[in-house]
């Protein structure tokens, strides 16, 4: 079996606009500290050899307000979608031969113990990719996960794209994701923007990866709160519920 080395990328470049807020989404304040200290501080628990910060919205101060943490900072501009994020790390992650892990920089309750499972996982399955996926109470709003016959992810689609039947599924996509480096890479150079957005989804690698006869898997986190990003005020005021409790 591989080694379960990993380098950690964190999704941080989004404005948060449904903040309500100008501050950047992860500079927000959980229990006295901003939404990057705890996805920063889960990465080094559960073992990154190297952390990738992707910003974007107010990257000076980001920058500065972590400049002790020892992560690689790398600025998205323009911003062009979770795809088009990923691939700004592909310079400093360009020889490593490990894994890597996604995070999301405003998923503050993520435990190290969860990072670790799905890494381990993703090694004992023999995945390209493994997506850590969760059942809320309601998946609304959620990307769904597909999968065939023999359990393994087909598809991840949007609630605005999904059929019927797809919304009926109660497993989504929670944006965090394990997979091999070079093959991460490779697959997101595939990856197009023929969207309504106009954009270069992190989802579509998975699609990718498929096509070309990989395994795609997925890890579910039992407690869906853990898995939950933090898109409003309601939401941070119920992570800080959480935290404390």
């Amino acid at each position: 079996m591989k080694e379960n080395k990993f380098c950690a990328v964190i999704l941080a470049a989004g404005k948060g606009t449904r903040m309500k807020s100008d501050l950047a989404k992860v500079l927000h304040v959980l229990n006295g500290r901003p939404l990057l200290y705890y996805s920063l501080a889960a990465a080094e628990s559960a073992g990154a050899e190297k952390i990738v910060v992707i910003i974007g919205h107010q990257a000076d101060k980001i920058r500065d307000d972590f400049s002790g943490s020892g992560c690689i900072f790398v600025e998205q501009k323009p911003q062009l979608g979770t795809g088009h994020a990923v691939l700004q790390a592909k310079d400093v992650l360009a020889d490593y031969k490990g894994l890597t892990v996604i995070l999301c920089g405003d998923v503050p309750l993520l435990k190290a113990a969860t990072i670790k499972s799905l890494v381990d996982n993703h090694l004992a399955t023999g995945a390209a990719i493994t997506v850590l996926t969760t059942v809320p109470p309601d998946a609304k709003r959620y990307g769904r996960i597909i999968k065939d016959t023999d359990g393994n992810i087909a598809k991840i689609v949007e609630e605005r794209d999904a059929t019927t039947a797809e919304k009926l599924i109660g497993e989504i996509n929670t944006g965090i994701y394990c997979a091999d480096t070079p093959l991460l890479f490779e697959a997101l150079g595939k990856v197009t923007n023929n969207n309504d957005q106009k954009e270069y989804y992190l989802t579509d690698i998975v699609g990718i990866a498929c096509r070309e006869g990989r395994i795609v898997k997925s890890l579910i986190a039992s407690d869906y709160i853990e898995v939950m990003g933090i898109n409003t005020v309601e939401e941070l005021s119920c992570a800080e519920k959480y935290l404390i409790a």
